[in-house]
């Protein structure tokens, strides 16, 4: 047969019109090709090209080039998409897409309903202008909670006059570290540790916060806030080295390249992977019977840290359920998370599945700002298509310069490799290279390991401080938030975090010589500092610090339905014998 060449202003792509998986692939590739390219079924335009055979209108897809020459399969499909390039560059990929072109031809029936199931009817280019804006007015949020909670309570925790006074601290760290130090402890107090400067630091904070929830200089507020809370999180040591906070800077740090290019929201996908999957992979790993047993929700709700009024409801399911609840804390936290990188009605499934093991958590403990937060990141796994109605309209990302594309493709490489090094060294099997970089890095804590509660706590032993003038009759003080008065209903502060309270569970894990803190809060005590007097609920002393301090040890547990009060205890023994200031 005589072949016709006819030279055309722009590609033409020719499917079958009568196919229902191709004309809902064909609607998305005309969005993403814009005007570059010409489509049309083949029913109406076969005619004009007799140099194409009529069965193989119904194979596969004719992509007729401006020359007049004519490709199909795979081939025509990456070069419709621009992709030749990539196509050509590996023979074994374009083998691969050849092969598995031929197989979802011949069955297309099957595949249009895989593609209605996981993308639905109608495909649009993943856009994430509006989950972007959404999710910086909530990472504004967190970042202003938590610089507001640590205003409240700066002073008493690591202030002049607080339980670790942050210039004893520098100082000390500048005579081990010499010049290295700034490098080690990359923080602003190095020109300023005064109490001062730490408010200042805090309501800086808040300040710019609020500016980025009104979406000003939004690059500049996430680096000054970054900076800022790395600062902090340095300086605050023992009080403030929770994974939250390092998930902040975390997420903070990424915040900072939004906007600039799709794979940074991959980057976000990454991390909300490694934050569930650690999670739950950690709890295998350490061993720990109650998890393997699935008992760990029998002890969880009355031994966290901080329950809430909730929790002892919760505590009262019956143990079938809770069981179950275990089991399922286990598959979302290791088995969800890899839907994050499939399709995206699945990957919205997941997503469903993650926000909802949050919001129990939530319900059901004082875990300072991890669940807004985590909540926040979860955002990332829908895109503009879900999301558009919730935020104003965006511009759409144009193409980045050459230059910037370079950097931001090796920035993100960077940055899976350090996420993945992280996930490798639960297993010891992290490359030495690798985990050489990932140390390097430390100590701005921009690529974090996460796993909570890796371990459940069976029991809850808590500390109760008392104060005596004689040394024979002996009051409690009664702390803001951590149980206490056995008839005080456990109470709800998240999303603010009181750290002392936090640290007081901590404490009750082990002894006063392995929480230097803890004597140092004492000695303060002793001294009467106002400041961490103001982290306490009730002083049992406002007239005149005690001459002595004691801390008991209690097994804590909640009462029982038909009980009195919310708690019941048994003594358990002295944590810190009756101590006194010296005689000058």
């Amino acid at each position: 047969m005589h072949n016709t060449f006819v030279a055309r202003e722009k590609p033409l792509l020719i499917y079958d019109g009568r196919c229902g998986f191709c004309k809902i692939w064909i609607d998305y590739w005309k969005q993403l090709t814009g005007d570059r390219v010409d489509y049309a079924p083949s029913q109406e335009v076969r005619g004009q090209f007799p140099q194409i055979p009529a069965q193989a209108f119904s194979e596969s897809v004719q992509l007729v080039r401006t020359d007049g020459s004519v490709i199909n399969g795979a081939r025509a499909v990456f070069e419709t998409l621009g992709l030749e390039k990539v196509y050509e560059r590996s023979g074994v990929l374009a083998w691969i897409a050849e092969r598995g072109y031929r197989v979802v031809a011949r069955h297309r029936d099957f595949f249009y309903w895989v593609t209605r199931l996981t993308f639905g009817t109608r495909l649009e280019p993943a856009r994430f202008a509006a989950t972007q804006w959404i999710f910086l007015r909530a990472l504004a949020v967190v970042y202003g909670i938590a610089f507001l909670s640590l205003a409240t309570q700066i002073k008493g925790l690591i202030g002049s006059h607080g339980i670790l006074p942050l210039a004893q601290f520098m100082d000390a760290v500048a005579k081990s570290l010499g010049p290295s130090r700034f490098y080690a402890m990359p923080t602003v107090f190095w020109i300023d540790s005064s109490d001062g400067a730490l408010m200042t630091i805090c309501v800086l904070g808040v300040a710019f916060s609020l500016l980025l929830l009104a979406g000003r200089l939004e690059r500049l507020m996430l680096v000054l806030l970054f900076v800022l809370y790395l600062s902090l999180s340095l300086a605050g040591q023992d009080f403030l080295s929770f994974q939250w906070d390092a998930l902040l800077l975390e997420a903070g740090f990424l915040a900072i390249f939004l906007g600039r290019a799709t794979v940074i929201v991959w980057l976000f996908r990454v991390l909300v992977f490694r934050l569930n999957f650690m999670s739950g992979f950690v709890k295998l790993l350490s061993g720990d019977p109650t998890w393997r047993s699935l008992t760990a929700l029998d002890y969880h709700y009355h031994t966290q840290p901080l329950p809430n009024f909730i929790s002892w409801y919760a505590d009262k399911l019956p143990r079938a359920f809770e069981h179950f609840s275990t089991a399922a804390v286990l598959g979302i936290e290791i088995g969800i998370p890899f839907l994050i990188f499939l399709p995206r009605r699945i990957r919205i499934f997941g997503a469903w599945c993650l926000i909802g093991l949050q919001i129990l958590i939530l319900l059901t403990g004082n875990f300072a700002f991890f669940n807004w937060l985590t909540l926040a990141l979860c955002v990332f796994l829908f895109d503009d298509q879900a999301l558009a109605r919730f935020a104003p309209r965006r511009p759409v990302l144009g193409q980045l310069p050459r230059v910037e594309r370079a950097f931001v493709a090796v920035f993100a490489g960077v940055m899976f490799l350090l996420g993945s090094a992280r996930i490798l060294e639960m297993f010891g099997r992290a490359p030495d290279a690798l985990s050489a970089v990932a140390k390097i890095v430390s100590p701005f804590q921009i690529v974090n390991s996460y796993g909570l509660f890796a371990s459940m706590t069976t029991t809850r032993p808590e500390i109760i401080v008392e104060g005596s003038d004689d040394g024979d009759h002996w009051t409690p003080y009664e702390f803001r938030y951590k149980p206490g008065d056995l008839n005080r209903a456990p109470r709800w502060v998240a999303p603010f975090q009181p750290r002392l309270d936090w640290q007081m569970w901590f404490a009750a894990l082990g002894n006063y010589r392995q929480n230097l803190w803890f004597v140092g809060f004492v000695a303060k005590l002793l001294e009467g500092s106002p400041d961490v007097i103001a982290l306490i609920e009730k002083n049992p002393f406002p007239n005149a610090p005690p001459k002595y301090i004691r801390a008991m040890v209690y097994e804590y547990s909640f009462t029982n339905r038909g009980e009195p009060g919310w708690w019941t205890r048994k003594p358990l023994g002295t944590y810190l014998p009756p101590v006194g200031m010296r005689e000058k």
